[in-house]
């Protein structure tokens, strides 16, 4: 087994899974996401011992639609970021068709781009996050990373739907996903912002051109927009972010689960330096913001919401004009799989967290904007819930990648 994917001994539900439209599937997930019996860390050292007393929702449905969980992969501390994660590289060879990854800025997105794979975020409340051990519960989803976009299709069709047992999904209907597979040529009128070239440098913007001028000879309506403040998004995510980080992280005091620091004087100062002894120095200074916004300056956590809630209307306007907006995945010029700060990792990031932000459905495609420095990936943002008209356009792309 590749030394990216941790192997536990299994139960024999797992090794013997029922017959189900997963079948023949295998699939690869990160620590954060509870498997019975399985350790589940969330890579921070705050999870030490801690192990999966029941499967998370999406685990439960796996095994239900017939799917073989092979094992976890390496993760980001508490899934911020992609530093140390080799869940994407683990998907890369034949033992491993489908990887499960929590995409909380983009994620999915850019480890799939990196890898030359399909990274698809869903929107925000059709998947249950029920067992899966996150950080920032209005931003992250239950993303699918795969070589074939049909196999993330059908995973994403059979663990999406209502759970009442997640509390933050509304109990509506919800969008058939199997539907994206009936429909392939779909004539459509795809968006470009018009300052995200701005923020791109030469090679960049170059290979991101290639991509577009690939959809104008393939008959797609290209069509210029202006979002003014585009570069809010990423404000947005990181004030509100680390708010909702710090205010999350505070079960992790050492008394009820994970590691524990010794001392000999009271439980206070056993929680003060337990808490400082378990996160990593990202995750660390990434709370120490998020308290200063929530208890020194809570105004300017209140403008974040305000203009979060700007920016989702902005979106929702443009995507009245046109069908998808297509952005780059990545950036070149900065590595998110070795970001060490936050200003890094959120550089990195710059195009995938919108998505978060607003809730909507997001699909990354990979080898279409490309020239001969790199592969930028090429992105595209549906309104929320319209993640079957989303998933059909994807697979009509992936037809001409293959054909290119």
């Amino acid at each position: 087994m590749t030394c990216h994917i941790y192997t536990h001994k299994e139960t024999s539900h797992i090794s013997s899974p029922r017959e189900g439209p997963l079948t023949g599937l295998k699939i690869v997930v990160q620590p954060n996401m509870s498997v019975t019996g399985w350790p589940t860390n969330a890579g921070s050292r705050a999870l030490n011992g801690y192990v999966a007393l029941e499967d998370a929702t999406v685990v439960k449905r796996l095994r239900s639609g017939g799917a073989t969980l092979v094992g976890s992969a390496r993760m980001s501390e508490l899934g911020f970021g992609l530093g140390g994660d080799t869940l994407a590289e683990a998907c890369s060879g034949d033992e491993v068709t489908i990887g499960l990854i929590t995409d909380t800025m983009g994620e999915a997105r850019i480890a799939s781009a990196v890898s030359g794979m399909f990274g698809y975020k869903p929107s925000f409340g059709i998947i249950s996050r029920l067992g899966m051990i996150g950080l920032i519960p209005s931003m992250e989803s239950c993303g699918i990373v795969g070589r074939h976009l049909e196999n993330v299709i059908a995973v994403a069709e059979v663990i999406a739907g209502f759970d009442e047992n997640d509390f933050s999904m509304a109990d509506e209907p919800l969008p058939d996903l199997g539907e994206s597979m009936k429909s392939l040529r779909i004539p459509s009128t795809v968006g470009v912002i018009e300052e995200c070239h701005r923020m791109l440098n030469e090679s960049e913007k170059n290979a991101f051109k290639a991509g577009i001028t690939k959809l104008k000879d393939k008959g797609f309506k290209i069509k210029e927009l202006s979002f003014e403040n585009f570069e809010l998004f990423r404000a947005v995510h990181n004030v509100i972010g680390s708010v909702e980080a710090s205010s999350s992280s505070g079960k992790y005091d050492g008394v009820r689960y994970g590691h524990r620091a010794a001392s000999d004087k009271n439980w206070n100062d056993m929680y003060l330096k337990t808490r400082g002894e378990s996160f990593g120095t990202l995750i660390k200074s990434y709370l120490f913001q998020g308290a200063y916004f929530q208890f020194e300056n809570y105004p300017s956590f209140e403008d974040a919401c305000r203009i979060r809630g700007g920016l989702v209307r902005k979106m929702s306007r443009l995507l009245e004009t046109v069908d998808v907006i297509a952005l780059p995945t990545r950036r070149l010029l900065f590595d998110a799989m070795n970001a060490t700060t936050i200003a890094e990792t959120y550089e990195a990031f710059s195009f995938t967290v919108p998505a978060n932000v607003t809730g909507q459905p997001s699909l990354s495609i990979p080898r279409f904007a490309s020239d001969s420095t790199g592969d930028v990936g090429l992105q595209i943002l549906g309104e929320h819930k319209s993640d079957v008209r989303l998933l059909a356009l994807g697979m009509e792309l992936s037809s001409i990648v293959k054909g290119v």
